[in-house]
């Protein structure tokens, strides 16, 4: 786990990701070279990183799929190891309870999902069986998830500083060469200056500059913190498959998106009705959610969990041991 400061700054970072160290700074009451000193060393020991969202239209013809795994006896690491290299695979976590390996998969094209889901995971050595859902419509991600440490003060202090960030379509997004460009950068890094990115791409500051803001209002990116939820002191995270009759799927969605432990929730096309993705300090808390949080919402007919054991990616991005790599 982290130190309280650290902690102070993951949570400023999460309400202004893009702020400069100054601001953080006069949020936080530090000095503008003790936040970049822990920022440095944050990154440096692969705990912390601040990345770019992709809105998925911006990225692929469809939706991801929520896709649980069974394994033969004792294939569970091999298996999500294997499945952890697949390209389209933007989460992938060993589980307990419904599945042993979880992921969460998004094809570039929807004609690829054949193929992958009834060939290429069935086919990794190990797999015993397979049971995938279309995500219809996601209520909430992991950019709006916040560790609620700040005071209304620091947040408003934060929110005005930080660039505005827009809501994509989700439909029809016209992404030119040089924003598919910094959209990659931005990715990687959702901290880089246009002098930075500018630097990279050949183009100038203030071109790269119009770019960014244009890439941030229409919502085609929108910078989040990506640090392991286990570091914040969250030691539990599980996948919450829940069946709802039709006419409460959309205000149950809606409930659970506004919970305090949901980091994704969606709307999904299978067998179930809503995947909420939670995060829990301990199971006192889960057993909470799972007995009182859940008990007064209304159509819950049945639900299915899967406990993460263990994070091997996340966004795309490879875990260690709970650090970044």
């Amino acid at each position: 786990m982290l130190n309280e400061a650290d902690l102070d700054l993951v949570a400023a970072l999460q309400v202004a990701p893009r702020a400069s160290a100054a601001v953080l700074a006069e949020a936080l009451d530090m000095s503008a070279s003790t936040v970049g000193r822990r920022l440095a060393r944050l990154a440096e020991q692969r705990i912390l990183r601040v990345i770019g969202q992709v809105e998925w239209s911006a990225r692929a013809e469809g939706n991801p799929r929520h896709v649980w795994v069974t394994t033969q006896p004792g294939a569970a690491g091999r298996v999500a190891h294997a499945l952890a290299q697949l390209p389209e695979a933007q989460l992938v976590a060993e589980t307990s309870g419904r599945s042993d390996v979880y992921l969460a998969a998004h094809l570039r094209d929807r004609a690829q999902a054949r193929e992958l889901l009834t060939e290429r995971i069935p086919g990794v050595p190990g797999v015993a069986g397979t049971h995938s859902e279309l995500v219809l419509r996601a209520l909430t991600r992991a950019d709006s998830w916040r560790l609620h440490r700040l005071s209304e003060a620091q947040v408003d202090h934060l929110a005005r500083a930080e660039e505005p960030v827009g809501t994509a379509s989700t439909t029809g997004l016209k992404v030119s060469e040089d924003e598919r460009r910094i959209l990659g950068l931005l990715q990687g890094d959702g901290r880089i200056t246009a002098a930075e990115a500018g630097r990279v791409l050949g183009l100038s500051q203030s071109t790269t500059y119009r770019l960014i803001q244009s890439i941030l209002r229409r919502g085609i990116v929108r910078p989040r913190v990506e640090v392991e939820p286990a570091l914040l002191g969250y030691g539990l995270e599980a996948v919450i498959a829940l069946t709802i009759s039709p006419g409460a799927i959309q205000p149950v969605a809606e409930e659970l998106a506004r919970h305090p432990s949901a980091r994704y929730v969606s709307i999904v096309a299978g067998t179930t009705s809503v995947i909420h993705q939670g995060v829990f300090r301990n199971e006192d808390e889960m057993a909470d959610f799972l007995t009182r949080d859940l008990a007064p919402l209304p159509g819950i007919s049945g639900l299915q969990v899967s406990v993460v054991l263990r994070m091997l990616r996340r966004y795309w991005i490879h875990r260690e041991d709970g650090r970044l790599t």
